[in-house]
């Protein structure tokens, strides 16, 4: 294909460490565009991983020098090659010769991507099995109130008696002056 780019990407856990290692295998492999990461692997927060994937274009090649470059979990992999798979871009692991531009190479990627789904699939049914138990067990999920209703019934009369500021009745009851709004609009009657 014409257009087709090969776009790297590297990353190290700390700002501390250099990622130029990874950057030089990546543009000797032919990477005309290399984005580079300093963060660790379990946030998701990577500035740069996200600008890649949104650079990639249909028939580009992404290339990284390990899998644990790219994805903090198999679930997290999995959703980055079904976005490999929607943009049709191939995706090449240096270090586990991974090269979805091969038959062997796709097989090996697409297990990959079957068993984080799978894993992903088992953690879903988990949380749900531990929620209905815990429900079972009384237990009552979603926010609580900040405020008792004698609490709410005091900062009303306060509020409508105009003697305090907004900020006042957000210090005093130890909210926001945003829930002092949300608070008082949801209280009338």
């Amino acid at each position: 294909m014409a257009n087709q780019h090969l776009v790297g990407y590297a990353r190290v856990s700390t700002k501390n460490q250099s990622n130029e290692n990874q950057i030089q295998r990546l543009e000797q492999y032919g990477c005309e565009k290399v984005f580079a990461d300093k963060y660790s692997g379990a946030t998701t927060d990577r500035g740069q991983l996200q600008a890649a994937l949104a650079y990639i274009r249909e028939g580009d090649t992404f290339v990284i020098t390990k899998l644990d470059r790219l994805a903090r979990s198999s679930v997290d992999l999995g959703k980055t090659a079904e976005l490999f798979q929607r943009k049709n871009v191939d995706f090449v692991v240096l270090d586990q010769d991974i090269n979805t531009t091969t038959p062997t190479g796709k097989l090996m990627f697409n297990m990959i991507g079957a068993f984080a789904e799978f894993e992903r699939d088992l953690i879903h049914e988990r949380c749900r099995e531990g929620i209905e138990k815990a429900r079972a067990r009384g237990v009552k999920f979603g926010r609580r109130p900040k405020l008792t209703s004698a609490q709410l019934a005091a900062l009303k009369l306060e509020y409508n008696s105009g003697d305090l500021t907004k900020a006042d009745l957000a210090k005093k009851y130890q909210i926001s002056i945003p829930s002092v709004y949300r608070l008082m609009a949801n209280s009338k009657d």
